[in-house]
């Protein structure tokens, strides 16, 4: 079964949802739709713990009522009037809210290149699990490491947007992704880990094993580093993190609105360093959050959010966008059909005007990985979190491996003197390179 079959009764079915919302007593009414298909491998040491194959669809309806959102949702076709009733009741119960405007209106949307790939779509458990096996293969090419765990995933799915304003959206998007981790034995243990994700079939991972192996193999027996204020390169892996949890909440409208950013009463002033780029692209080619449209059907664009280091623009969603007389920069983002929609990231794209290979040229600290950042205080900007697959780098010199230290400092004040690599890669809806900042290290 190809997912997009199911589209036409996608579409039927929100019509029908939508349509008994409005004739329960909802002013406006919208209706989110999704269908996937997904096959899984798991891996647990070097065999396949799960293979699966999945199929799973259902609808979200928020329906309006002066002003205030009630949601519903359901896979159960036969459940519809219970959810048009549930919602419209929520709206209701909720009472008036004076700073809705509107459900999103129909215009015209860019459809972004390489996000559906007709191999995923049809792609069957049984090649999910030969690229597991490729992988496990990378990983015994390295001696003296041991694969721990993995796994292949790759997903089909259509997503669809209806409203009562005249919206009629759909998009069919595929993704695969893969992961392992690796452990090696010497004086001491480590494990090393790898990842590839893409919209894009991808027939070999053989690299994505043995990556995760020979990370795992140059970590062994690691030296104790020295407390002190280091140049620190961080991988995308690292600074994504770091990013994810301590500044991106900053960027959104909601937080902004409700006090929660420390962004808030800055824009238009300088908040990093003069060559420091970073924009929001819903339309990324290939792009792991790109797609025609967001999740209350505003058409995606591109949102520059800091340039030669001044802060632009924030991130919003229809609801903040209304509430202070500026436009959805395309940026409601759902989790499922199971949710609301709420500010997030499309696509962040870390850049820089003066970018270089910093790897290179860096007498310090380089870290693959962080512990603990959701720990990361989002208002403040202060961190303290462990690094992990860490080395101290000298140029032309072989990097040393260095046991788990502690990196703490404040993004905010950091973002003021940092530095951008050459090196870009996609992690997840973040595609930055590594990147070079002087912070505090604590052993």
């Amino acid at each position: 079964m190809r997912i997009s079959d199911t589209l036409d009764d996608l579409l039927e079915n929100s019509h029908r949802l939508l349509n008994l919302a409005l004739n329960n007593g909802a002013e406006e009414a919208e209706v989110f739709g999704f269908a996937g298909r997904s096959s899984d491998v798991d891996l647990r040491k070097d065999k396949v713990e799960l293979a699966s194959e999945s199929f799973h669809s259902g609808l979200g309806l928020r329906a309006v009522v002066k002003g205030a959102v009630g949601f519903s949702c359901t896979c159960d076709l036969s459940q519809f009037g219970a959810v048009a009733n549930s919602a419209v009741r929520s709206a209701k119960a909720r009472g008036r809210d004076a700073s809705w405007k509107s459900l999103a209106l129909p215009k015209n949307i860019q459809h972004p290149e390489k996000i559906f790939d007709a191999a995923l779509d049809k792609i069957e458990p049984e090649l999910c699990l030969d690229l597991a096996a490729g992988m496990l293969r990378g990983c015994h090419k390295v001696k003296e490491v041991e694969p721990v765990s993995g796994g292949v995933t790759c997903l089909s799915i259509i997503e669809t947007v209806v409203n009562s304003r005249g919206i009629e959206y759909a998009e069919q998007s595929t993704m695969m992704h893969a992961s392992m981790e690796a452990i090696a034995k010497g004086i001491d243990v480590a494990t090393g880990s790898e990842f590839h994700n893409s919209r894009l079939f991808r027939s070999d991972l053989q690299d994505v094993g043995k990556s995760a192996a020979v990370l795992a193999r140059a970590s062994r027996d690691a030296a104790k580093a020295e407390s002190g204020i280091f140049e620190v390169l961080l991988k995308p892996l690292a600074f994504m993190q770091l990013l994810e949890y301590s500044f991106v909440p900053s960027l959104s409208a909601d937080n902004v609105q409700k006090g929660r950013s420390r962004l808030a009463t800055i824009m238009g002033k300088k908040i990093a360093s003069e060559d420091f780029f970073m924009e929001d692209d819903g339309l990324l080619s290939g792009g792991i959050g790109s797609s025609s449209f967001d999740g209350e059907g505003v058409p995606s664009q591109n949102t520059p959010l800091i340039e030669n280091g001044v802060l632009r623009s924030f991130l919003y969603d229809s609801y903040t966008a209304g509430k202070v007389g500026e436009r959805s920069t395309g940026n409601a983002v759902r989790s499922g059909y199971t949710e609301v929609p709420k500010v997030g990231i499309r696509n962040l794209v870390v850049s820089s005007s003066e970018s270089r290979d910093l790897i290179e040229e860096t007498k310090g600290i380089l870290v693959n990985d962080l512990i603990g950042a959701h720990t990361a205080n989002p208002i403040s900007g202060d961190f303290s979190l462990e690094a992990k697959n860490s080395f101290l780098v000298t140029p032309d010199e072989t990097p040393k491996p260095i046991k788990s230290m502690m990196l703490a400092g404040n993004i905010f004040e950091l973002l003021k003197d940092i530095e951008v690599g050459e090196d870009v890669r996609a992690v997840g809806a973040i595609v930055t390179p590594t990147v070079r900042i002087r912070m505090k290290v604590v052993v």
